[in-house]
């Protein structure tokens, strides 16, 4: 049992709640300059700790289910429009 569980350790890495950039980026899957220019512009939500970014898990985790939200609401047709009829002939 003990062996297992050190294997399962060794596959999965370990995700904090407070993150570096690079961290980050590998739970996002981008990479870490552009989750510094996400970052810097506000896009994503994020701290800094003394000169160096932090992100919260629990935060962006919040953030994707809106950037979800989002855009499932936009792919989703109104269907409280009617659709346009065509004049007779």
């Amino acid at each position: 049992m003990r062996h297992s569980a050190v294997r399962s350790n060794l596959l999965v890495p370990e995700v904090r709640e407070v993150m570096d950039i690079r961290q980050a980026s590998d739970y996002l899957g981008i990479s870490p300059d552009t989750l510094y220019k996400y970052a810097s512009e506000g896009f994503v939500p994020a701290f800094k700790l003394g000169n160096r970014w932090r992100f919260k898990r629990s935060r962006l985790d919040e953030w994707m289910d809106r950037q979800s939200d989002q855009r499932t609401a936009e792919a989703e047709p109104d269907t409280t429009q009617k659709k346009p009829v065509k004049p007779a002939l």
